[in-house]
């Protein structure tokens, strides 16, 4: 299965060739190009060495968020507008989910950040399964100091693996000292986050866990969720 993966939910996204869950090509958004003319020039030079078209792509995997407004949505449309002209299904897969991916530890938990700006991050928490990572609540965004506090009350006395695309949002913290006296640091990853997206991309088809153009939808998370969380158990139903 060749795959096409899309990562625009901010300025540092990328695309990337896979067949399968393997590698095949692979560009980071480095200029300051806005996604709508940088996208298609950029899916040609990586779908050009394989000598392969849109119409031979089986399957569009796209990160649905959490991100910027504009940037998620120049992706979601694309991928749609592909979909509908090819008859192929996509993989809306969480940017947040290919954040813990990445991780390298074998702590129960996982704990992953993106910087959201204002103070603010998009993060989630996960626990380690045999095959998976199973998420804990919603994703949220949330300040730094307030998801160190929740990541320590949901994982109790159990060692957490940091990982992130921006570690400083959380290390610069006078909070973070709690956790470097447990001996855990923050995994700094590429924020070249295509290629995972791609794999998960190719795990959820296994699964049979995709979509299409007219059920697509963004992964958006609001400032509200995370202020009703912190009044209750849930980030949403309060």
């Amino acid at each position: 299965m060749f795959i096409l993966a899309l990562d625009t939910c901010d300025a540092r996204g990328g695309v990337a060739l896979l067949r399968d869950d393997v590698l095949l090509q692979a560009e980071a958004h480095r200029v300051p190009e806005d996604y709508s003319s940088w996208l298609l020039p950029a899916i040609t030079r990586v779908l050009t060495p394989a000598a392969l078209t849109l119409a031979e792509i089986e399957l569009y995997a796209v990160a649905a968020g959490p991100g910027f407004f504009t940037g998620v949505r120049v992706g979601l449309t694309t991928v749609k507008a592909w979909s509908e002209v090819h008859g192929r299904p996509i993989a809306a897969v969480s940017r947040l989910e290919a954040v813990a991916a990445e991780s390298t530890g074998s702590a129960p938990y996982v704990a992953a950040f993106i910087d959201a700006r204002r103070s603010q991050l998009y993060a989630a928490l996960y626990r380690r399964q045999a095959t998976a990572l199973e998420r804990l609540e919603e994703e949220m965004v949330i300040s730094p100091d307030k998801f160190l506090d929740w990541c320590i009350a949901k994982a109790g006395p159990e060692k957490i693996d940091w990982v992130s695309t921006d570690p400083e949002c959380l290390t610069q913290t006078p909070e973070w000292a709690s956790r470097v006296s447990q001996l855990e640091a923050v995994q700094g990853i590429s924020s070249l986050l295509a290629p995972r997206i791609g794999q998960i991309g190719f795990r959820l088809a296994q699964q049979g866990r995709l979509t299409d153009a007219l059920s697509l939808d963004a992964n958006y998370i609001r400032r509200s969720d995370a202020e009703v969380f912190w009044k209750g158990p849930s980030p949403r139903g309060h």
